[in-house]
């Protein structure tokens, strides 16, 4: 039987949901369980694809082509695994789905209301991961917070699960216990408002979260288990970590995956205990690391760190792999001139072209490209990155003084980027965008095949334009290879310049297949290539 575990948050926003769904679910995992997340979006967007990054920091990507929250990247990143469509759900798509159903009679005529058809809706994507037969635990993240409007359906359909499905069923409740810097003292009464407005909604959690600065002794556990109706065991302590990886650790020890089998029905004796040497591994080579390895993020939404989260993990990993130090330095793309790019760019082993939408900014990216290749700096071009890097190279290299893309200028002679228009037969939604994953074929004695060790490989996409073929043999004369192709429309996939330590763009995005144990190989490629920089 399916255990099903929510988790919802109280008090504010942004107090890690997502790491500690994650982190849970590692531990149950480490156990020999067979775990998968979940994350329910309230807002009433069909996905995240329309989302501005400002606001809900990156869009991600699964494999099946669906524009996900970022925290699903969290997930894949803990576990190891692949997410699809289904662990992914928003308001919109409730509503959506509820609204054609009542269009087609399927309600027989019924008047349709939240309750019961909005929640049955609801229990019904949930569930579905359930019945698959594949997991022992889903663990269901839910966005927002406890009393905002958006979320009371969510915590409805908690509520009618706790009901139907008895220990099978638990609520974990994350909330804030502030810090009084005038009277030296943590404050409980949010958390005791915060589990009140739940309960007010019919939900007990079952077990309190407690984020928090400062430690939190046995006296302040005893106070919040018994304002909140809860077992002293099940108050768990989350204190600032120093890295996220360090999460499932602390939860470890404070005995939270214990917890959630106890009160599940399992008795521990017959569970193996959670094996985290390879986690430990890898956390001692993040955090062991003296030396440093110095790489530029140049992109458009920098200002927001979560704008470009997986490009972020992923550098971390590569570096913790390269036994460094990582330290990332983001650069607007905007502030980025002919006459401060040196200035900007000083000290810098790597430079990272980062992926994005729309004209703003890329004049900076090109100067930063340009000084990149003719300084022979490693530089990684990442979706527009790459397609940025073929603009440069045809405009200063090939004398194409008015290359661009089709989006950028309609009335540009040489478009060397340009519109999949006569390619509808290999789009997935979003009419011209090209999601999920798409196999490439890489040239032997390359260097992406050196890196990646195969022939084929297969990746994540999310984009409109493509390489032009029409400059292709240009580009491949004055030494700007395509490198990786798609092997059943012949698009380019990879470029990389010869002669040049390392300069290599792709138009997929790598950074959604690095997870915590499986660096991707690119990104280690790239960190080592920019440690090697003199």
């Amino acid at each position: 039987m399916t255990k099903y575990i929510f988790v919802t948050g109280g008090v504010a926003s942004s107090l890690g949901k997502g790491i500690l769904a994650a982190s849970l679910s590692k531990l149950l995992q480490a156990r020999g369980f067979k775990v998968t997340n979940q994350k329910l979006d309230p807002y009433i967007n069909i996905d995240s694809g329309t989302l501005n990054p400002y606001e809900h920091g990156e869009c991600y990507v699964t494999e099946d082509g669906h524009e996900a929250d970022l925290d699903l990247g969290h997930y894949e990143r803990f576990l190891d695994i692949r997410t699809h469509k289904m662990n992914n759900l928003t308001t919109g798509r409730i509503y959506k789905s509820v609204i054609e159903k009542e269009r087609r009679g399927d309600y027989l005529g019924k008047t349709v209301q939240v309750i019961p058809h909005i929640t049955d809706e609801i229990k019904r994507n949930i569930t579905a991961l359930g019945r698959t037969g594949d997991y022992d635990f889903v663990i269901v993240e839910i966005g927002g917070t406890v009393g905002d409007i958006e979320s009371l359906p969510y915590i409805e359909t908690v509520r009618q699960m706790k009901w139907e499905h008895g220990r099978d069923c638990l609520c974990i409740h994350l909330t804030y216990v502030p810090y009084l810097q005038a009277a030296k003292e943590l404050k409980t009464k949010p958390t005791q408002h915060s589990v009140r407005d739940l309960q007010q909604e019919g939900v007990q959690p079952d077990i309190i979260v407690l984020r928090t600065e400062h430690p939190i002794n046995d006296t302040l556990r005893r106070k919040v288990a018994l304002f909140c109706n809860v077992d002293e065991r099940a108050v768990i302590q989350s204190a600032d970590a120093s890295s996220i990886y360090r999460v499932p650790l602390n939860m470890q020890a404070e005995h939270l995956d214990e917890v959630v089998l106890q009160k599940t029905g399992f008795d521990l004796s017959r569970v193996p205990t959670a094996d985290m040497t390879d986690w430990n591994a890898f956390l001692q080579k993040l955090e062991g690391a003296t030396e440093e390895v110095r790489i530029a993020l140049v992109g458009k939404y920098v200002q927001l760190q979560d704008a470009y989260k997986s490009i972020h993990e992923s550098l971390s990993h590569a570096a913790a792999y390269n036994n460094r130090r990582l330290v990332l330095t983001s650069l607007l793309s905007d502030d980025i001139t002919a006459e401060n790019v040196a200035d900007k760019l000083q000290g810098q082993q790597g430079i990272l072209v980062a992926p994005g939408f729309g004209q703003r900014g890329m004049e900076g990216k090109f100067i930063a490209l340009r000084y990149a290749r003719e300084k022979n700096i490693p530089c990684l071009g990442i979706c527009l990155g790459m397609q940025a890097m073929a603009i440069e190279f045809a405009r200063n290299v090939l004398g194409y003084t008015d290359a661009n893309s089709v989006e950028m200028d309609e009335r540009t002679t040489h478009n060397v980027i340009d519109m999949m228009e006569d390619q509808k037969t290999m789009l997935n939604k979003g009419g011209s965008m090209r999601l999920g994953a798409y196999p490439c074929r890489l040239n032997k004695g390359s260097r992406v095949y050196q890196i990646y060790k195969q022939e084929q490989i297969v990746e994540r996409h999310r984009h409109r334009y493509e390489f032009n073929q029409l400059y292709q043999a240009e580009f491949e004369a004055n030494g700007m290879h395509c490198t990786g192709v798609n092997p059943d429309t012949g698009l380019v996939e990879i470029i990389e310049l010869e002669g040049h330590p390392w300069y290599i763009g792709v138009q997929f995005h790598p950074e959604y297949s690095s997870t915590v144990l499986h660096p991707h190989p690119l990104f280690v490629s790239f960190v080592k290539a920019a440690i090697e920089q003199k």
